[in-house]
């Protein structure tokens, strides 16, 4: 059973999970939980839906190269009750390569900027995939390289992902020290998704949060996080959601006039923008709690716009955390 047909499968419990979540909250309303809308619940399942369409070409292609591969390279990896999780845990590694780069390469993050769209943080945030998931594979090649049979590299991608549906809810605090440290949690996941400076590119691990551990890109929840982006898009349409930083990319590139800097657009952080540019003067969306000075003085000192793009864009600040203690 490959990744596609687990996931189709699995559809409908993430639906009954959903309307269960909704009921709670309707029943237990909690004013500090993000809740849901029912408009961004509706464009969730919408963008989630066509990503499951289109994912089924990706993965065609994803399968013929690992294929390829696989019958090029004189290694192999016998899949067994042994073998299985150490393959399962090259994967998770493979998945933290390729989601840590799709929050840092910006033509990369125009693929993932979807699943961080929302400003609800629920179950149904969860189904709100790319559509345009190919770039995610190219980070499995190393497995196929090594040996490992093309199904097993789905297999362990749809196991990967099912185990991060339970992650997008508020309702769950935060679990024991030890295993907020060692596996991924909802507290680490909602962490992931927050828009405060602090948080911003953290908590990358799919499965296992080890990862973040050994490359120092772990952050404990310490206060209460603002979803969404660090400039919001402000649209409920699924096609605007799904191509709004790749369209905001069409223009930086459209009106540079350096070829360094058409290759920063598509390759450098996201919200990069050239010294030298004139943007137009344009409303920013800030996030409902601002990063502070120590967490950004690094690289935006004088202003909170030198490093954000067009506000429409969506797109990362491309601040990063200077050692500063995250909690406040």
């Amino acid at each position: 059973m490959d990744n596609t047909s687990l996931l189709a499968l699995s559809a409908p419990l993430f639906v009954l999970l959903v309307v269960i979540e909704m009921i709670y909250y309707r029943l237990h309303p909690d004013e500090n939980a993000s809740g849901y809308g029912v408009r961004d619940t509706a464009a969730s399942f919408a963008v989630g839906a066509g990503a499951a369409v289109v994912d089924v070409f990706y993965k065609t292609i994803a399968v013929a190269v690992f294929v390829g591969l696989y019958e090029l390279t004189p290694l192999r990896v016998e899949v067994t009750w042994v073998t299985f999780p150490l393959i399962l845990l090259a994967q998770d590694f493979c998945y933290y390569w390729m989601h840590r780069e799709h929050h840092l390469v910006r033509v990369l993050w125009a693929s993932h900027v979807v699943h961080h769209s929302s400003l609800k943080y629920n179950f149904s945030t969860s189904v709100r995939q790319p559509w345009t998931g190919l770039t995610s594979q190219i980070f499995y090649i190393p497995l196929a390289l090594a040996g490992v049979p093309p199904w097993a590299i789905l297999l362990c991608g749809a196991i990967n992902m099912l185990t991060q549906f339970w992650l997008h809810t508020d309702r769950i605090g935060k679990l024991p020290r030890y295993i907020e440290r060692v596996i991924n949690t909802p507290s680490s996941h909602r962490v992931h998704h927050a828009s405060q400076g602090g948080y911003l590119d953290r908590n990358f691990g799919g499965i296992l949060m080890i990862w973040d551990q050994m490359f120092g890109t772990w952050a404990e929840e310490t206060e209460r996080p603002a979803y969404g982006l660090t400039k919001n898009i402000d649209t409920h349409n699924p096609l605007r959601i799904v191509s709004h930083e790749y369209a905001a990319i069409g223009r930086d590139l459209a009106r540079a006039t350096r070829w360094q800097d058409r290759a920063r657009h598509l390759l450098g952080r996201p919200g990069w923008q050239p010294e030298h540019a004139t943007l137009p003067s344009v409303p920013h969306h800030k996030p409902t709690e601002r990063p502070t000075t120590s967490l950004r003085s690094a690289c935006c000192p004088d202003s909170d716009s030198d490093s954000d793009s067009d506000s429409a864009t969506g797109a990362r600040c491309t601040c990063r955390p200077t050692g500063a203690d995250i909690s406040r």
